[in-house]
Parts: C-alpha cells; structure tokens; sequence
C-alpha cells in the first residue's frame, strides 16, 4: 500500500457557518457558452482553477460615498462599519482558544481608510505545503459584480497562518451591495512560489522577430496551426481533446518542497 501525499492546500473552518470551499466549476457556474464549454479548454481550465469562496453569512453593505454601513441576518438596522465582529463569534473563539490566544479574534468586517473599501474576512484559514502560496482573486472568468471589485492578493500561506482576508472596493454608492451565501464571491488558487519568483519575472525569454524563429518553432506552428487547418476531417476542439489527455497521462503532484 501506499501512503497518500499531504494536501498541498488545507482549509480551516472557523466560523461554522462559513461554507466550505468549492472547487471551481469548469462551465463559469454554467455561464460560459457551450461552444466555449466543449471547445476552449483554455477557458475552462482557467474557470476551473482552484476553488470558489463564499460568504460566511448573508450580508450586506451600503456606501453613500462617505460612511460605509453594513446589516446582516439577525439585525434589524444598518450599523455604521469601523471594525464589526461577526455574530456571537467573540465568544465561540475565546471558548475554543488557549489562554495566550483568547481575546485575539478576527473581526468579520473592516472599513479601512481608503473610500468605499472594506475587508472581508471568509470565516476560514488556510495553510499550504512548503513553496506553495495562494492566489485570492475575482471569479475568473465570470461577469464582475456591478457593486465591488475584489483586489487580488498572493499570500505565503505555507509560513503565515491566520484569518484568509480580501480587500473589496465598492463601486456603486447609495444602493445596498448584497453578499448571500450561495453565491461565491472570490476564487482561491494554489500557486508555486517559483512561478513568482523574481529570477522567473525578471529574465523571460525574448525571440525579437520571424526571422530569429528557428526551424523547431516554425514545425511546432505548422503541426498545431497549419496542419490542422488544412484537413478535411479536422474537429474543433482538438486543442481541448490533446490536453484533456495529457492531464489524464500526467503525474500527481506532491506537496514535497
């Protein structure tokens, strides 16, 4: 028998109610085109890249273009936003927490100096294999909310450990933003540190025009370009079937550094 590789990403619950995370759905949650669907696994890969995050509660928020005010189910009024805990959570985590810890808990909602921008917490933690950080960014490949923009952020959870937090900056004011359970609103990805590293984002490779292109690169556009266009049997989708096949062929990854 063998031994199951660790996760290379495990999620900690800490608000119960916080849904779990899902993983992302290949269809854009079945709204890209079928033609896409079938066809683009360019599309679908990236849709499906990682896990949707939802809301810890249904909740909303209001910005009249000053003041930030928030509600959520159990309240009956909109309550000026500094920094709000969620809901009866203080005393669940001072309850489960060792004494160095209580008093220490996240709060739910921040509205930090910049207008109309608020932090979010997911009611979740999250914790990587060694040299794997995560990416906390907007649905991909999903029509963005008229009410707020996410901003992206690349977190080394593999070292740090806390509250999974997200900046989001409304974008319309004097209407009520609604945030329901249901509803995901961020995507979180499994990133290796190397794809980030300054060596890799500093030095790319550069072939500066068509006549640098060797003899390797104009057979490759011929077979994936050419080739295809020029067969009478030739089916879209074939880029979408070749790589289907090489995820099905390829190697499990491990979570060793």
């Amino acid at each position: 028998m063998t031994t199951a590789s660790p996760p290379i990403v495990t999620f900690y619950r800490m608000i119960d109610a916080a849904p779990a995370p899902v993983r992302a759905d290949r269809s854009g949650l079945g709204s890209l085109p079928t033609r896409a669907y079938r066809h683009c696994d360019a599309v679908t890969s990236a849709a499906g890249f990682g896990w949707h995050i939802h809301p810890p509660c249904d909740f909303d928020l209001y910005w009249d273009g000053s003041q930030i005010q928030w509600t959520c189910d159990g309240l009956d009024q909109w309550l000026p936003l500094g920094a709000a805990q969620f809901p009866h959570f203080r005393a669940r985590f001072d309850a489960a927490a060792p004494d160095a810890v209580k008093e220490y808990s996240p709060p739910f909602l921040t509205a930090i100096q910049e207008p109309g921008v608020v932090q979010v917490w997911t009611g979740l933690a999250v914790r990587t294999a060694p040299n794997w950080s995560v990416l906390l960014r907007p649905l991909a490949n999903l029509p963005r909310h008229p009410g707020y923009e996410p901003y992206e952020g690349l977190i080394e959870t593999d070292h740090w450990f806390g509250p999974l937090f997200t900046n989001l900056r409304l974008t319309r004011t004097d209407q009520p933003v609604r945030f329901r359970t249901g509803e995901p609103f961020l995507q979180l990805q499994p990133i290796p540190r190397m794809a980030y590293a300054e060596a890799v984002l500093n030095g790319p490779g550069m072939v500066e025009n068509l006549e640098a292109w060797q003899d390797v690169d104009w057979d490759a556009y011929h077979r994936h370009i050419v080739a295809p266009n020029n067969d009478p049997n030739h089916q879209p989708g074939r880029y979408a079937a070749e790589a289907r096949r090489r995820r099905r062929a390829g190697c499990p990854v491990t979570g060793t550094a």
